[in-house]
């Protein structure tokens, strides 16, 4: 693994927000990084910075010092375009809430993004079914988000997360609103492709069992990303 490039590193990372009587620091000179094919949990109270961590890494908020490297590559000088792209191509988002277009198919929710990349009908349309295959969906394709279990709809979403085959997955409390049999199968499963892919997962939750699960916990401490006691 030495020789090998992070995922995503987050060097020395520094962000604030301004207040009245002096800036609130959320990350102090933070450290983290995230290898191929590891999947990692983030365990924090609310409050310490979880949200904001997830944001600087997932390249939706810039820091306000250090820099982030997603696959060795620096982001802070990327303009606009380029970090839309990498957005697009190279990380994955999936929150507690799934947010599919309900008027659209489980396959048409994954066909979509990989449309919007530029790959042909065709091809979106064959990813995006054995990609749904491999998430236990195989015979719901053709169902509306609402005709779907609520653990259906949330491998669904990881579909869509990872269909342009990103090297990072974020996941802010994706089991959240699932019963804890149901949370387990979309964890496993998402655990599965993990190890199948190469992808890099950073996993908020507060659910201590599939944190266990994960091979490595971490939390946030004074500003730092520190390991889980």
């Amino acid at each position: 693994m030495a020789t090998e490039v992070p995922a995503l590193f987050l060097s020395q990372i520094e962000r604030y927000y301004p207040q009245a009587d002096g800036p609130l620091e959320i990350l102090r000179r933070a450290d983290f990084a995230i290898w191929p094919g590891e999947m990692v949990a983030l365990v924090a109270p609310s409050g310490t910075g979880k949200s904001t961590l997830l944001h600087v890494a997932g390249l939706l908020e810039s820091p306000d010092a250090g820099e982030v490297f997603v696959g060795g590559t620096a982001t802070s000088q990327l303009d606009d375009a380029e970090l839309t792209r990498m957005r697009r191509t190279e990380i994955g988002f999936v929150y507690q809430f799934h947010h599919l277009l309900p008027e659209l198919t489980a396959l048409e929710n994954v066909v979509l993004p990989q449309r919007i990349r530029g790959l042909g009908k065709r091809e979106a349309e064959s990813r995006s079914r054995e990609l749904l295959t491999f998430l236990g969906l195989g015979e719901r394709l053709d169902h509306f988000p609402s005709e779907l279990s609520g653990g259906e709809q949330q491998r669904v979403a990881i579909g869509r997360a990872v269909a342009n085959a990103p090297r990072v997955l974020l996941a802010d409390e994706p089991t959240g609103n699932l019963d804890p049999q149901t949370s387990l199968h979309v964890f496993s499963t998402l655990m599965a492709l993990a190890r199948a892919s190469g992808l890099a997962a950073l996993i908020a939750t507060h659910n201590l069992d599939l944190a266990r699960r994960m091979d490595r916990q971490v939390t946030i401490r004074d500003g730092l990303v520190v390991p889980l006691d």
